[in-house]
């Protein structure tokens, strides 16, 4: 008992305010008065708050140590205190970078369709491919995916918030470079890998380096189904960008004019992109009809039909070339191959080389009119994947006629 005594009068001595109340069910207890100073300010939610806070990180810590001693989490106004090349989600900086890589996606987006219009029909009745326009789309999806790239760096140095601290009001940010770049290959790293992938420069420059009579085939066939297949990531990605606008800005759209003129602009890029097959195609249909017909021909090798440096200098191909009927048989005029909805771009003459401009208008203004027309006006033959195109047509002019009607609605 002596030694309690003892206890007792050192506590006394160390806080004054404090009593000895009295006993209940046999047992002292002990009532500390609060200190005097700032006392009618004191808030006891927040300092719960901020206890729990700094409770949670000496938790996350203990359970996930950290060698090197610098913190894997930070508020957003303690971000900038440490020396890391980190940046807060919530930048002005990165909202800015988000417009920008926003608006190369959707150049990224009209852009890729381009290399629909490599294959030409020469002037010496053959297949070949425009070497200038094959350049130009080379450079400008190589400097459209170079700017991407910035994008892929950013998302390794952006922190993010993590997911046990969001019912702390913003929580905390995660700042550690592991942890953020393993979210980051877990989330979109391999849709973004995918879609940079340089692989229609690897077939044009692969062209351009061997321009022998069979590579133009082979060049046709690997371009279509390169475009193809990247175009479905190239596509996927905004999503996440506008993801990351709405979650810096607050808002991604805000009024509803904006709105319907962001669909309108999914609805041009949709004529574009159905103008640039349908020319595909259309070079596509000319081909089989070309060798439907040399293949009953005597004294014709499809290799005739693919432009090359010695194409035409054989004494053979020029006697085979006066005389053949094939040329005749589909120029989209003869009624012995049905063309169907290809036969217009046969005979207005845009499959032949130069003049893109007129080219491209050609095939946007025909894209545009069957998307808002549902493909109404189509004579279609009987080959099944021209029907699969035109049923395509008319199923994506309905979604995206709907969607622009939609957000045209002002409330």
């Amino acid at each position: 008992m002596d030694r309690y005594r003892e206890d007792f009068k050192r506590l006394d001595e160390f806080s004054p305010r404090s009593s000895v109340q009295s006993e209940i069910g046999g047992r002292s207890s002990l009532r500390f008065s609060m200190p005097g100073f700032g006392y009618d300010s004191f808030n006891p939610l927040r300092s719960f708050m901020s206890g729990l806070r700094k409770s949670s990180g000496r938790l996350k810590s203990l359970r996930h140590p950290n060698p090197s001693g610098a913190p894997k989490t930070a508020f957003a106004e303690d971000l900038k205190s440490f020396k890391k090349n980190i940046f807060d989600p919530q930048q002005k900086f990165l909202l800015r970078m988000n417009r920008f890589f926003f608006l190369s996606c959707i150049f990224a987006v009209a852009v890729d369709p381009l290399f629909f219009f490599l294959p030409v029909i020469d002037n010496s009745n053959c297949i070949g491919i425009d070497k200038k326009l094959a350049v130009t789309s080379t450079v400008v999806r190589t400097i459209i995916d170079s700017v991407y790239l910035i994008r892929v760096f950013l998302q390794f140095r952006t922190a993010y918030v993590a997911p046990s601290s969001r019912v702390f009001g913003s929580g905390e940010l995660v700042i550690d470079p592991t942890l953020i770049a393993m979210r980051y290959i877990k989330s979109y790293f391999l849709m973004d890998f995918f879609a940079l992938l340089p692989l229609p420069q690897i077939v044009v420059w692969r062209y351009l380096h061997s321009s022998d009579g069979p590579d133009v085939l082979a060049t046709k066939d690997a371009l279509v189904w390169v475009v193809l297949c990247q175009y479905i990531p190239r596509l996927l990605r905004i999503f996440p960008v506008t993801k990351d606008l709405k979650r810096t800005a607050g808002v991604f759209i805000e009024t509803a004019w904006a709105g319907a003129g962001y669909y309108l602009l999914w609805f041009m890029l949709a004529g574009h992109n159905v103008g640039t097959l349908w020319y595909f195609l259309s070079i596509e249909r000319k081909d089989s009809c070309w060798l439907a017909n040399c293949h009953a021909t005597d004294g014709c090798e499809p290799t005739y039909l693919y432009c090359s440096e010695n194409h035409g200098g054989s004494e053979r191909y020029k006697n085979w070339s006066t005389s053949t009927p094939i040329f005749n048989q589909c120029n989209g005029t003869d009624e012995s191959f049905n063309f169907g909805i290809y036969q217009q771009a046969l005979v207005s003459g845009i499959l032949g080389p130069g003049n893109f401009v007129s080219k491209s208008c050609y095939c946007f203004w025909w894209g545009l009119q069957n998307l808002s027309t549902l493909g109404q006006g189509f004579v279609t033959s009987t080959y099944p994947w021209e029907v699969l195109f035109s049923i395509a047509i008319c199923i994506l002019g309905l979604i995206l006629f709907a969607l622009l009607i939609g957000n045209m609605q002002v409330e």
